[in-house]
């Protein structure tokens, strides 16, 4: 994957007193210092083991007063104990409310850094470094309950990652594509959509920046960033990479098998396959229905016997559906 030389860009979440600024560029994380206060604080750099250590080092060394505190690797890692054990560890830093909270990894690292520095004292300033495409294009913004201060997406993060972790993260952003942007769609079928990676990062942190910007707390519109995951959460619970599972799908994988039955443009389905299968993106979750059916069942989204799912009729729209439990197993292919 080519990371190429591109100007500085800047979106800005306009969330009145909670806005803040993200700001996309190769090599960004060296410079954090510019964007956020980082002298007469401490400064807990919160990381996890399967991120490059450089990533956390690059940002320590600029705080005349840090400390880097890594959690292992995984979904795992989002769990009570963890979460107890780096509050002792701010604690045993000596922070107080005045200090600063900075995640450098993935989505793991990143909710979980936000939830530690809501939860600190009342509340301290948070900072995310997400270096990974899924982190980058879908969690690293929209924290429903506490904003980070600045979002740094530094794309030479991405160099050093498995071109299938790379394709996991598209997933999502290709989401976007179908059912908000056109142009960011058509980025997937050019030849090699990620010497686009740039662009495609920043067009769908547009999007979701829109989308945040009109519904913080998931009250309304922001259901939409929810397509494919009403099955692709049920496909995950069976098949995902979780805990001591190392084998089976990741995240964007299992939302992308989501999304298909949720495409009702038959020419849209067919070049959304196409691009499946130009990223190596399964098209068969090889999963048992009967066990996803269970677990989409028991989804958030479930009100008593409906379930809200989100649709596309075309590309670049979206439609929330209440459907009864009752239809859930047509839309598995179970009929």
């Amino acid at each position: 994957m080519k990371i190429k030389d591109v100007r500085s860009m800047k979106l800005t979440m306009q969330l009145k007193s909670r806005s803040y600024d993200i700001i996309l560029k190769a090599g960004c994380l060296a410079n954090l210092h510019q964007f956020t206060n980082v002298a007469n604080r401490k400064v807990f750099v919160l990381t996890d083991s399967g991120v490059p250590a450089e990533y956390a080092q690059t940002v320590a060394a600029q705080c005349p007063d840090s400390t880097v505190y890594t959690i292992p690797r995984g979904e795992g890692s989002k769990c009570l104990k963890v979460y107890g054990q780096v509050l002792q560890a701010m604690l045993a830093f000596g922070m107080d409310r005045k200090d600063l909270l900075v995640s450098v990894g993935g989505g793991v690292v990143g909710d979980l850094g936000g939830f530690c520095a809501a939860s600190y004292m009342r509340g301290i300033d948070f900072v995310n470094c997400p270096t990974t495409v899924l982190s980058q294009v879908d969690s690293s913004i929209g924290g429903a309950f506490w904003q980070p201060k600045v979002v740094l997406v530094d794309f030479d993060t991405l160099k050093t990652l498995p071109r299938r972790q790379v394709v996991n993260g598209l997933a999502e952003a290709l989401k976007t594509g179908i059912i908000g942007d056109p142009q960011l769609f058509a980025l997937f079928e050019c030849e090699h959509p990620e010497d686009n990676i740039e662009q495609i990062v920043y067009r769908s942190l547009k999007f979701k920046k829109k989308i945040v910007e009109q519904d913080e707390r998931e009250g309304s519109v922001r259901a939409c960033l929810n397509f494919g995951h009403t099955i692709g959460h049920g496909i995950e619970a069976v098949r995902g990479v979780r805990g001591r599972r190392t084998t089976g799908l990741y995240h964007g994988e299992c939302v992308a098998l989501g999304m298909l039955p949720m495409i009702e443009d038959t020419a849209l389905l067919k070049r959304t396959r196409a691009i499946y299968r130009a990223l190596g993106l399964p098209t068969r979750a090889g999963a048992n229905k009967e066990k996803v059916l269970a677990y989409m069942q028991h989804d958030k989204k479930a009100r008593g016997d409906h379930i809200t799912v989100i649709k596309c009729p075309g590309l670049g729209c979206w439609r929330a559906d209440s459907l009864p439990m009752t239809e859930l197993p047509a839309l598995l292919g179970m009929e």
